[in-house]
């Protein structure tokens, strides 16, 4: 019965050493997790701040501002555009007249432009 009994204590002990090892190895585990949801919250964090960034920067106010401020640019009007042309092998553009609604040129594999039509004017009277 000795023999046994000692190999009882032998199959007892690996299996409390076999517990052990399933323990810490769950620590281990868990700690894991808590370190990945932790960085997971720091991440989400971090990217609800860039988008807040990115829409502060992308308003149009800002970038008109940016561009008239310090790019020295300025918005387009009609009589301050410069149109011009490049002739069939030249080199070099040069400056042309402003066309007009009659003397503007004409070209077969363009679609026509789309022109302004003047604002409806009111009636007058309740609808």
């Amino acid at each position: 019965m000795s023999r046994l009994n000692i190999l009882l204590l032998i199959v007892l002990l690996g299996c409390a050493l076999s517990v052990v090892n399933a323990t810490n190895q769950q620590r281990r585990l868990f700690v894991q997790l808590e370190r990945a949801q932790a960085e997971e919250r720091q991440l989400q964090q971090d990217y609800a701040q860039l988008q807040y960034e990115q829409s502060a920067l992308s308003k149009t106010s800002r970038i008109e501002g940016l561009a008239s401020d310090s790019l020295k640019m300025r918005s387009v009007a009609s009589g301050s555009t410069q149109y011009l042309t490049l002739g069939a092998g030249a080199a070099e553009a040069r400056d042309a007249a402003i066309p007009t609604a009659a003397s503007a040129p004409t070209f077969a594999n363009t679609a026509p432009r789309a022109t302004k039509r003047p604002a409806p004017t009111s009636r007058g009277g309740a609808r």
